[in-house]
């Protein structure tokens, strides 16, 4: 059996290696033969943290990986272009990739010595 893939928005990515996905569809009503709209929310495995908030992503079902996630990331994202991404089974062994994210702290640090080594430029 085929594994169902569905194209969402990026709404949430709080959590460590999890995005949860909104899925939207449209549906006609049973009884008022009126077009509607059906949202759900998926949570969705992202291994490289790339996902940010507003992308628009392809899930793909997966076996469960947790209690609320049984889907995973395979295209989108602003980290890395879709082609480069890890998809089901093509996990390579051992690769780790770089997403090129500076983490809060180390942002903040780095800001610190700029401003610091552009106050001992300006004494000179």
């Amino acid at each position: 059996m085929p594994k169902r893939i569905m194209e969402g928005k990026v709404v949430s990515n709080a959590c460590d290696k999890t995005v949860t996905v909104l899925v939207e569809r449209r549906v006609k009503d049973p009884l008022y033969q009126k077009v509607v709209r059906r949202s759900a929310k998926y949570a969705a495995h992202d291994p490289q943290n790339v996902c940010q908030l507003g992308d628009k992503v392809e899930i793909q079902e997966c076996p469960r990986i947790s209690k609320r996630k049984s889907w995973i990331v395979i295209s989108g994202g602003t980290g890395t272009p879709s082609e480069k991404r890890v998809r089901p089974g093509q996990e390579a062994a051992g690769e780790e990739v770089d997403t090129g994210k500076i983490q809060p702290k180390k942002a903040k640090k780095a800001a610190e010595e700029t401003a610091a080594a552009d106050k001992t430029d300006d004494k000179k």
